[in-house]
């Protein structure tokens, strides 16, 4: 009798442990255990169930949390599908590398202005990051982690004298 009571015991212990993990829902289809520490504004903070190490996913791989104890549910982001270059203008340039965690690198991306380019204002820059968010969708990318951004004026950028917006940045998918 006593084998059986004990049993019992272990087994509601148990249940009752694992209803306290929060779940981590990514937008990839994988499911985080743990205990989330706190929700910033790009980013969340958990540890992994059984560990004491902080770990960082950024708000954009996270679809939604449940949180164990409560069964509350949070809905992070909704998720951006890509399904070619007709889709750019979904494609989001991120300028943090700690918004990227928990997505996958698929590869460098360019968006340039033509060599003739006479624009005024910032003309010459949204056409670049077009482009650029152009050439993210063709890789089905939602995200381009924006490296460098820079616009050459005159002799510099090329015979003509014009100018030349020239972004670069790696793409990210779930």
């Amino acid at each position: 009798m006593k084998k059986v009571l004990l049993m019992v015991v272990v087994t509601l212990g148990i249940n009752v442990a694992s209803a306290q993990v929060d779940k981590i829902y990514k937008h990839s289809g994988e499911t985080v255990e743990g205990k989330v520490v706190r929700v910033d504004e790009y980013a969340i903070v958990f540890k992994y169930d059984g560990e004491d190490a902080d770990n960082t996913i950024g708000k954009y791989a996270v679809e939604k949390i449940i949180y164990g104890k409560t069964k509350r549910q949070e809905d992070v982001t909704e998720k951006i599908v890509i399904n070619g270059e007709d889709d750019w203008e979904k494609v989001v340039i991120l300028e943090d590398k700690s918004y990227i965690a928990g997505l996958k690198k698929a590869g460098e991306v360019r968006g340039k202005t033509g060599l003739i380019n006479f624009q005024t204002g910032n003309t010459g820059d949204k056409k670049a990051a077009k482009k650029l968010k152009m050439d993210a969708a063709k890789l089905g990318c939602p995200f381009v982690l924006q490296v460098s951004d820079k616009t050459t004026v005159g002799a510099n950028s090329n015979a003509l004298g014009g100018s030349q917006a020239i972004k670069t940045g790696v793409a990210y998918k779930y």
